[in-house]
């Protein structure tokens, strides 16, 4: 797996069945790390999946490619309100798990940050299975803090999940 040969670029709607593949596989690798469970995504018509990918001036979703294969995504969606479109939230980071601790997560999320500061976003929030320690590392290694932990955020059958709610400041 060399990460040199990866590229990370926004999707577009020709994307979509791959997203999807993606976001499928993602949900049974970690169902307790996404909110939608499988059969509500399985469920999703091609249009509402693109609609979901489809760049606007509040929404991008990134892709890591291997050659024309998508092994990794994340998703950024700005706030529209005026009084709160300073903010977004990054969702839905998955790699796929052979690519894992090759740093296509970093890539997918520097794209992101980079995209965000290209759009005059100032803070970025997240959310993060409190047992998914890899990715609550990866996400203070490039500089988010955390400001809080939502109990019982997701439940899974009869198991409930917390979440940490992380920030990044792109102000300072």
């Amino acid at each position: 797996m060399n990460k040199d040969q990866i590229e990370i670029k926004p999707l577009t709607i020709d994307d979509a069945d791959a997203f999807k593949a993606l976001r499928l596989h993602a949900i049974q690798d970690a169902p307790a790390s996404f909110w939608p469970t499988y059969e509500e995504e399985a469920r999703l018509a091609v249009e509402d999946v693109r609609n979901r990918i489809r760049p606007t001036e509040n929404q991008v979703v990134f892709g890591a490619f291997s050659g024309t294969a998508l092994i990794g995504i994340t998703g950024l969606r700005r706030e529209s309100l005026e009084k709160i479109t300073h903010n977004a939230t990054l969702w839905g980071v998955f790699v796929e798990p052979e690519w894992r601790r090759s740093g296509v997560a970093r890539m997918l999320l520097e794209a992101a940050v980079a995209h965000a500061r290209e759009t005059q976003v100032l803070q970025i929030r997240l959310f993060v299975h409190t047992e998914n320690p890899r990715a609550q590392q990866l996400y203070r290694s490039v500089g988010f803090i955390p400001y809080g932990i939502e109990q019982r955020a997701i439940r899974v059958g009869d198991r409930f999940y917390d979440e940490e709610h992380m920030m990044l400041r792109l102000d300072e």
